[in-house]
C-alpha cells in the first residue's frame, strides 16, 4: 500500500504558533540626541580607525540559553521559594550569571527577574520591542503523527485523546494540534477547548500493516515507503521545534503520540518474500549476491534512524521544549493472524519501535509512556511536571563558535535539594537550518 502524501503537517508546523505574540528582548535605550549644530560651522569629523587586514574580523551573536529546573526537596516536594542567587550554573566547567529567573507554580507565571538586553553587536539595528505575550498557563503542542499509527487501534488513539483533553489540558492552557497524514489536523495554539474535540474526531490511524512492509519491493535505502513516512513525521517535529525556539520565560511541552519507528523491520521476512522475485533461499549467507544486493541499502539503517532521533532531541533541547511520547498501543501483545509475520522478528520490531520513542523523551527531559495501559497515571505525571518548574535563562560565557555542544549543570545552594535540569545544548548548524526543507 503506497500514499501521496503532501507535505501539510510540515506547512501546518510552521504557523502552529502564529496565535501566540512572542516576548522579544528589549533594546537598549537610545542615546541622548546630539544637540543641533549650527549650519554655519563645518560638521566635526569623526576618525575612522583603519582595520589592520592581519588580523582576522569574527562576527560573534550572544543569545540567551534558556533550561528547565525542577529542584525538589527530600520528601519529593516542589520549591517555590528559590531566589535567584541560590542557582548556581555551570556550563563546560564554567560558572555562569543567572540572568533571568522565571517560576511557575500551579500552571501560573511568575516573573522573578527578567533578562538585560544582549549585548549588541556593532552596526546592528534592532527592530522595536513588542508587547509581552499573555503567559498565563501552559503551552502544550499535542503531536498526532497518524503515519504511524495503526488504523485498527483508531478507537483507542482517540480514546487516548479525550484523556489528555481532561487529564491534561486544564482551563487557561495554550495548546494546538497538528497531524502528519491524512487526519489532516492543523489548530493552531488556542484555548478553545471545542477545537480538541473536534480533532479528535478527525484522528484516523494510517500505518503500515506488517503484511504491507513485508510485500513492498525495496529500493537503495530499503523500504522507500517507510522512510517517506518517517521523514515527513521527522520534518514536521523538526519544523515544530525552529518555531518554539521563539517563544522565551515558558516551558514547552510536545506531547508526541506515535506507535515509534524501525528503518529496517522484518529483515528475514522480506528475505523469503524477496525469494519469490527470484533471490536464492540462502541469501543470510554473506557471500551471496542477491543478499549482498538485497541488504546493502539496509546496513546502515539503524545509524540513519539513530542519526533522525539525534537531530530532532537536539533541535528540542535548543528550543528548551520537552518531549512526552506515548505509543497508544498500551501493553503490547503478538502480531495479528493476517500480518504473517514471524513472532521473534515482530518482537523484535515491537522493541526497536518502543526503543525510538524512548529515546526522543529521555533526550530532551520528558516522560515514554509505551508498554502500558495506565495513561491516566502518566498524565498525571505530565500534568505536576508541565505545572511546577522554573526557567533559568544566562548568557553563554563561551564565545568560542566551534564548540557546538556545550553541557549545562544546575545546582542550588540550599542543602537538601535535589534538581532535575536539561543537560546540555548544541548550537544551530547550517544543517539544522536546512533540515525541514
Amino acid at each position: 500500500m503506497s500514499v501521496r502524501l503532501s507535505r501539510l503537517g510540515m506547512r501546518a508546523a510552521a504557523v502552529l504558533l502564529g496565535a501566540v505574540t512572542l516576548t522579544a528582548q528589549q533594546p537598549p535605550a537610545a542615546p541622548p540626541a546630539a544637540p543641533p549644530q549650527d549650519p554655519a560651522q563645518p560638521a566635526a569629523q569623526v576618525p575612522t580607525p583603519a582595520k589592520d587586514p592581519s588580523k582576522p574580523d569574527f562576527a560573534t551573536v550572544t543569545s540567551l540559553v534558556s533550561t528547565d529546573v525542577i529542584p525538589r526537596d527530600g520528601a519529593g516536594q516542589f520549591l517555590a521559594d528559590l531566589k535567584r542567587e541560590e542557582f548556581l550554573v555551570v556550563e563546560d566547567g564554567v560558572e555562569q550569571t543567572v540572568a533571568s529567573l522565571t517560576l511557575v507554580h500551579g500552571g501560573r507565571y511568575f516573573n522573578l527577574a527578567a533578562p538585560p538586553p544582549a549585548p549588541v553587536e556593532e552596526g546592528m539595528v534592532l527592530p522595536p520591542p513588542r508587547p509581552v505575550n499573555d503567559a498565563a498557563g501552559r503551552i502544550f503542542l499535542l503531536f498526532v503523527d497518524d503515519l504511524h499509527l495503526d488504523f485498527r487501534n483508531t478507537p483507542r488513539i482517540r480514546d487516548l485523546f479525550k484523556k489528555i483533553s481532561t487529564e491534561l489540558i486544564h482551563d487557561g492552557d495554550m495548546f494546538g494540534i497538528v497531524s502528519t497524514g491524512p487526519s489532516s489536523i492543523s489548530v493552531d495554539l488556542t484555548y478553545d477547548r471545542r477545537r480538541l474535540d473536534e480533532s479528535i474526531k478527525k484522528i484516523s490511524g494510517s500505518a503500515l500493516k506488517p503484511k504491507d512492509i513485508l510485500e513492498q519491493p525495496n529500493g537503495q535505502q530499503g523500504n522507500q515507503e517507510l522512510r517517506y513516512r518517517a521523514h515527513v513525521a521527522f520534518s514536521t517535529a523538526f519544523d515544530l521545534m525552529r518555531e518554539l525556539e521563539k517563544v522565551q520565560n515558558r516551558r514547552k511541552a510536545l506531547v508526541y503520540v506515535s506507535n515509534g519507528y524501525d528503518f529496517d523491520p522484518f529483515p528475514q521476512g522480506r528475505l523469503q518474500r524477496d525469494s519469490l522475485y527470484g533471490y536464492n533461499q540462502t541469501g543470510m549467507d554473506p557471500r551471496d549476491p542477491a543478499a549482498v544486493t538485497n541488504r546493502q541499502g539496509q546496513q546502515f539503517a539503524d545509524a540513519d534512524l539513530a542519526r533522525e532521533l539525534a537531530d530532532l532531541t537536539r533541535a528540542a533541547n535548543r528550543a528548551n521544549a520537552t518531549i512526552y511520547t506515548i505509543d497508544p498501543r498500551g501493553l503490547v501483545g503478538g502480531a495479528e493472524m493476517d500480518d504473517e509475520v514471524d513472532m521473534v522478528e515482530w518482537n523484535n520490531y515491537v522493541r526497536k519501535t518502543q526503543d525510538s520513542m524512548r529515546v526522543l523523551a529521555e533526550e530532551t527531559g520528558g516522560i515514554a509512556i509505551v508498554n502500558q495501559n495506565d495513561f491516566v497515571k502518566a498524565l498525571k505525571k505530565i500534568d505536576a511536571e508541565t505545572s511546577d518548574y522554573y526557567v533559568l535563562g544566562y548568557y553563554s560565557s563561551n564565545p568560542d563558535p566551534t564548540r557546538k555542544r556545550r553541557q549545562i549543570e544546575v545546582k542550588v545552594k540550599r542543602p537538601g535539594v535535589s534538581v532535575w535540569a536539561r543537560k546540555g545544548y548544541a548550537l544551530k548548524t547550517p544543517k539544522d537550518d536546512e533540515k525541514s526543507k
